[in-house]
């Protein structure tokens, strides 16, 4: 399983950004994106930011981290996954027959 971070970019300098989640900072390659500003949201990689997400899917990608963490601990992780609770499973745009 790969696990990305939804991370912030607090400064760029076109190659790199320095970005942070939870109070984490780390510096990270932006050459797959096209120069993302101050304050967009990242999805990290292995110290790459491999897309831009839009604010709601870093909320959600946060949640699921969470998640993870609950589930490990033994804890109830429903909360943190309400977007899929009382839903059928649903396929990525890309691989529906439409």
């Amino acid at each position: 399983m790969c696990l990305g971070l939804p991370m912030t970019v607090i400064e760029t300098d076109g190659m790199s950004a320095l970005c942070e989640f939870r109070g984490e900072q780390r510096r990270v390659s932006v050459l797959l994106l096209a120069n993302p500003p101050v304050g967009a949201h990242v999805l990290v990689y292995i110290d790459t930011a491999i897309r831009c997400l839009d604010e709601e899917e870093a909320r959600l990608i946060g949640a699921a981290i969470d998640g993870l963490g609950a589930a490990l601990d033994g804890e109830n992780c429903d909360r943190f996954f309400a977007d899929l609770i009382d839903r059928e499973p649903q396929l990525p745009a890309h691989l529906r027959s439409e």
